[in-house]
């Protein structure tokens, strides 16, 4: 009997190879044939869109990128395995027993590490391979860089724009590859060192010494690498970021740039050496030398380094850092747009006549008082009519109303299945019936009810119309904001359109948008892919001309056109000319190597290069959806429009009624004014020193809780004409105070309009005069001892205040401040406007309207509480001169009597209600009181 089995001996029969071979295949289906199915629905739903293309090049740089770095991967790792074994071959145990069930097997140690190895290199391969086609935009673009950008080159190496944005993240992506290939093949050949090293050993050979031909060869790859990495170190030595700037320091550009070319080339020495080990020495102690240099040289360098900043740079650290800080501020400022923007001086003067009422009637004629906050809540009870629809949001725009350019709120009503009764939740409900949200609300920015409540021009279900260019002729919202689920179109269920009377208004999608369900095949496919195989196969209500509508949510489809772009979160509804509904989408480029800039955090990442370039625009009915490109200057967008040229569009073709509703965006303007608060000093001593930092100005917000709270002042749309400008414009501004400060010291706009869209402006306060900020004036609104005591009244009253926004206005030579103030029951979400508070920088006013208060700022009248006009129109500057004098004229005899009764009697209604603690209506009683007293004033005056 032999004393063991011979592992090669051990052939499974013919039955069970099949049977293996039948597993295998039922794993490539089962872990593959999503994926497969996955990107045949894709490839119906780019096609349904017209860009089947954009979906086959994205899928061509996936796939070939996966299969070049996977095959490199593969024969690279494979082949090392293969050569190392070649090279120990002569070392290697012959075979190994072990026990199985009392019974000796020998294992050969050669066949099974040829099939170990085969196995993880096809492992990391995959992997790595994934892990690249990850990475494809970065490949892509460099393949695909546009030959010039614009002559902008950094100052420290004079290399071009190109370089930093295209060349340099693919030879970065390409290193960080070659340094995992290079530290496996080294932990392979340590691998062999210890097998084989052991085997000598365990031999008893006289005068062991370890075989290191291998190692050296892998260690000499390393090496290299290294070099190449250390080299590539020398250009992110711009986009480092220090405590004072950014970039190329001092110390960096005489010791850590010329330092690190000392390194590589000592690096590349060593590589020379551990390859000469390889082919005569083989001793492990010139790997250790070959090492050595390079380690040397670092310390060093990392040593001159210390001393040159610590006792050279430090003592003289302005005058050294003086040119570097020149130029972090002169490329951050173009990283982020600054060419775009201008700076003006802007007086910030205190008198009425500075304010200029009349000849800026535009702008006090759009100023904001319904608080967008405000607006969602009062719309959700007046607007929503049924429980399943939403207002997720509220934009602001221009529209020509009567001749007329005003600013406007707009909410889409959209469908949320979520709030659909329990009893309806079905299938046949969510995927076929109630497929769509219906119409939006548009109500100007300052127009109230006589009982607080919007004045709303597009309205209620049909969609209803105040004015008569401004009508809604395709209401149906398929794609919006809220539209998360997939649902089913053009089949034999009916869906539901909107409420009316005791029946529903039904309707069919008329549209072609969506991916065409065919024939029961394809059905099967479509359903498995999206999760729906248990009904959708089977309805009767789904016809092969039936259509699916997936990837509803508008971000959601912008993201999967175009990944590669950052987006807004927040899209705006768009009201055509010809009634149809279209969200707009700003879509930006970033960066994180522009050569010389600052990094700043979006979102989660750190960027130091933004640029509006694209707005994307979706048909609210059919999903259509289209790329217009802003910014042909920006070298990133130019080279995906190389990439993919059917997926962009100019900026030209846009039509026209959707061009006058393009709006500059709100994360650019944030990000902006938050990099010029440091960045708008360009003098290096004034930047050093820190002498003029400024901050987004601070404003008191409320909380969901219902309490105050300090926050940053978010961007304020305004309709108004700038300071020392004729036109009208539709801008975005945010103000700014000194850092650590509340007053302000000037104000960005965003330009929106015209011939001046993209750009921004920015306006200097006198640094001699102290303006008022936000908290300043909210400060002095709770200081007014009327309005502090009105306000603890109603938060007394089973009600709570609600204070809105304030807004900071530029308007002439001054700032208007507005604050809207509303009183929301405790037991209603609805706010109702009551009071209107306005203030220049020396006088404050207020009052239940607008009207009332803007006649008590410019016109003199007295700000009251309790004043009796219920017109909501702003006043024309010469009524708000006279409104005052009018106030004061002698009013006609009337019963005093009858005055003096009625008051006793609302007395002693509010005593009463207070004794039965009925707060509320003594409250309102007690208005009433204070409204009589008001008017035995004005009778006796």
């Amino acid at each position: 009997m032999p004393e063991s089995i011979d592992w090669p001996q051990m052939r499974p029969p013919r039955s069970r190879r099949r049977f293996l071979l039948i597993l295998a295949v039922i794993a490539v289906i089962f872990f593959f044939g999503r994926t497969a199915l996955s990107y045949y629905v894709d490839v119906l739903w780019f096609g349904s869109l017209g860009y089947g293309d954009v979906f086959w090049k994205t899928l061509s740089l996936q796939w070939g990128i996966f299969t070049v770095f996977a095959l490199a991967t593969f024969l690279i790792l494979y082949g090392s395995f293969l050569a190392l074994k070649r090279a120990h071959l002569p070392d290697l145990p012959s075979g190994h027993t072990i026990f199985i069930g009392q019974q000796p097997v020998k294992l050969p140690v050669e066949p099974v590490l040829r099939l170990i190895a085969l196995g993880l290199s096809l492992v990391v391969a995959i992997v790595t391979g994934a892990g690249m086609s990850v990475e494809w935009p970065t490949l892509a673009l460099f393949w695909n860089a546009p030959h010039t950008t614009g002559g902008v080159a950094d100052p420290i190496f004079g290399k071009p724009l190109n370089f930093f944005l295209f060349t340099l993240p693919a030879w970065q992506l390409i290193a960080g590859w070659l340094l995992t290939l290079a530290v496996i093949i080294c932990a392979l050949a340590i691998f062999f060192i210890l097998v084989t090293g052991g085997t000598r050993v365990l031999a008893r050979r006289s005068g062991v010494t370890l075989p290191w031909r291998g190692f050296s060869i892998a260690f000499a790859f390393l090496l290299l690498v290294l070099a190449l990495l250390a080299y590539l170190g020398r250009f992110e030595r711009l986009f480092e970021d220090h405590t004072i700037f950014g970039g190329v320091t001092y110390t960096d550009a005489h010791v850590t740039l010329t330092g690190m070319l000392i390194v590589c080339a000592a690096l590349i020495l060593g590589a020379v050496i551990a390859a000469l080990n390889a082919v005569s020495m083989q001793l492990g102690r010139w790997l250790v030398a070959a090492v050595l240099p390079a380690a040397v040289c670092y310390v060093g360098l990392q040593i001159v380094a210390w001393y040159v900043s610590s006792f050279i740079v430090k003592p003289n650290e302005l005058v050294r850092e003086r040119p570097y800080i020149a130029y972090n501020t002169e490329l951050t400022r173009q990283a982020y747009g600054f060419d775009r923007l201008t700076q003006r001086e802007f007086p910030a003067e205190t008198t009425v006549e500075a304010a200029d009422p009349e000849h800026n009637q535009v702008t006090l004629q759009n100023i904001r008082l319904w608080d967008w906050r405000a607006l969602q809540d009062t719309l959700r009870q007046i607007q929503e009519i049924r429980t399943y629809y939403d207002f997720p949001d509220i934009d602001i725009d221009r529209y020509e109303i009567d001749g007329t350019t005003r600013e406007v709120m707009l909410a889409a009503r959209e469908l949320n299945v979520e709030k659909l009764p329990e009893s309806s939740r079905n299938w046949i409900n969510e995927k076929l019936i109630y497929t769509h949200g219906y119409g939006i609300t548009m109500n100007p920015v300052n127009g109230f009810t006589p009982e607080g409540l919007p004045t709303l021009i597009l309205s209620n279900m049909p969609v209803q119309s105040t004015v008569r260019n401004l009508n809604v002729t395709r209401p149906e919202i398929y794609f919006g904001e809220l539209t998360n689920t997939d649902v089913y179109v053009k089949t034999r269920q009916k869906e539901f359109n909107y409420p009316q009377g005791q029946t529903n208004n039904l309707t069919s999608y008329e549209g072609n948008g969506g991916i065409v369900l065919g024939g029961f095949l394809r059905r099967i496919i479509i359903a498995l892919d999206r999760g729906d195989l248990a009904k959708l196969p089977f309805s009767d209500d789904v016809t092969s001309d039936s259509r699916l509508l997936m990837r509803r949510t508008v971000r959601e489809r912008a993201s999967a056109l175009a990944p590669f772009l950052t987006y807004e979160s927040d899209p705006y509804i768009v009201l055509g000319d010809d009634g149809r509904l279209s969200w707009m989408m700003d879509a930006f480029t970033v960066a994180d190597t522009y050569p010389y800039s600052t990094h700043y955090r979006l979102e989660n990442n750190a960027i130091n290069y933004m640029r509006n370039s694209v707005k994307v625009v979706i048909d609210a009915y059919d999903g259509t959806t289209t790329f217009y490109v802003f910014d042909t200057d920006d070298p990133i967008i130019a080279a995906y429009r190389r990439i993919f040229p059917s997926l962009f569009k100019d900026a030209a073709t846009m039509p026209a009624d959707l061009r006058k509703h393009v709006r500059y965006p709100e994360l650019l303007l944030k990000l902006q004014a938050e990099v010029y608060g440091l960045y708008h000093m360009t003098d290096p001593e004034a930047f050093y020193n820190r002498e003029d930092l400024w901050t987004v100005a601070t404003e008191v917000g409320m909380s969901e809780g219902g309490e105050q709270r300090t926050q940053v002042m978010q961007p304020n749309f305004v309709l108004m004409r700038l300071p020392d400008e004729t036109g009208v414009e539709f801008v975005e501004i945010l103000p700014f105070t000194p850092a650590n400060r509340n007053n302000l010291i000037g104000w960005i706009a965003g330009r929106s309009d015209g011939a001046q869209y993209g750009t921004s402006v920015v306006y200097n306060f006198p640094k001699t005069k102290l303006v008022d900020g936000p908290l300043q004036i909210e400060a002095r609104i709770d200081q007014n001892a009327q309005l502090s005591g009105q306000l603890t009244l109603w938060n007394q009253q089973g009600s709570h205040v609600r204070r809105g926004a304030l807004l900071v206005i530029p308007i002439g030579r001054a700032l208007l401040y507005a604050e809207p103030i509303y009183l929301q029951a405790e037991r209603s979400p609805m706010p109702e406007l009551r009071l209107v508070v306005l203030a220049l920088q020396d006088r404050l006013a207020y009052g239940p309207t607008f009207e009332s208060a803007l006649a008590s700022l410019f016109g003199g009248a007295a700000s009251s509480l309790t004043a009796s006009s219920t017109s909501t129109a702003p006043v024309p500057a010469e009524r708000a001169r006279t409104a005052g004098a009018t106030a004061a004229q002698p009013q006609p005899a009337a019963d005093l009597k009858a005055l003096i009764a009625e008051a006793a009697k609302d007395l002693a209604d509010y005593q009463r209600l207070t004794a039965e603690g009925k707060l509320g209506e003594a409250g309102q009683k007690l208005e009433e009181l204070k409204r009589t007293l008001d008017k035995l004033n004005a009778r006796q005056k």
